[in-house]
């Protein structure tokens, strides 16, 4: 059976350094997504929909990884890659500190050979299973985020705005325009390690400036 390993294959956008910014170019993916919004004055760990999508995406995400090793024709095995959430505000300007009216973009990273039949099938099992709203919002969708900056903050969320302001500064230094969403990757789990342990891929799309 063949074995994918994609976070060693692609080091280099899921194990960033955190001891300096990162330029990367970040090609077209397959995801399986939900959108969703914080509630009111809400942090995404009291969040009870949040909760619920994280809990359909690694649902969905195993039973495809299951469906993946038992096909008859070329079976292939690989590891669930990393929750991720692209996080923004609809007016104003997003603000890492303040957890206030934020929607999101829950996903997991699927591996190219994952095709929306056997999402369909992976859905259709996942739903008798377990009774959860946020199945019925589950989508395959690719996504291509091309230019951004990127950089491991080690520690816990609430400590994520120092690491921010060292992206901005290098932004400003280096000729970089923010655009896009900001894109968290969760290589840690709260419920099992230290805040101080804690370790979140912080990712930034950018333009050139002209």
């Amino acid at each position: 059976m063949e074995k994918l390993d994609l976070r060693k294959e692609l080091k280099h956008l899921y194990q960033p350094s955190a001891a300096q910014i990162e330029v990367v170019d970040v090609p077209e993916f397959k995801f399986a997504m939900i959108d969703g919004e914080l509630e009111k004055s809400c942090a995404p760990g009291d969040s009870a929909a949040f909760q619920q999508a994280l809990e359909a995406l690694f649902g969905i995400s195993y039973n495809l990884k299951f469906a993946s090793k038992k096909r008859e024709i070329n079976p292939i095995d690989y590891t669930v890659m990393a929750l991720e959430a692209l996080w923004w505000v609809e007016d104003g300007e997003f603000d890492i500190a303040r957890p206030d009216n934020w929607k999101w973009t829950a996903m997991i990273l699927q591996p190219d050979h994952i095709t929306d039949s056997m999402f369909q099938e992976a859905l259709e099992q996942l739903k008798k299973k377990r009774e959860n709203p946020a199945v019925d919002k589950l989508r395959l969708e690719t996504f291509r985020e091309g230019l951004c900056i990127q950089t491991m903050h080690i520690g816990p969320y609430s400590e994520e705005p120092a690491t921010i302001r060292r992206m901005e500064s290098f932004a400003a230094e280096n000729g970089f325009t923010y655009r896009g969403r900001h894109h968290e990757i969760y290589l840690g789990d709260p419920r099992r390690s230290a805040p101080e342990k804690l370790k979140t891929i912080l990712r930034q799309p950018v333009e050139r400036n002209k």
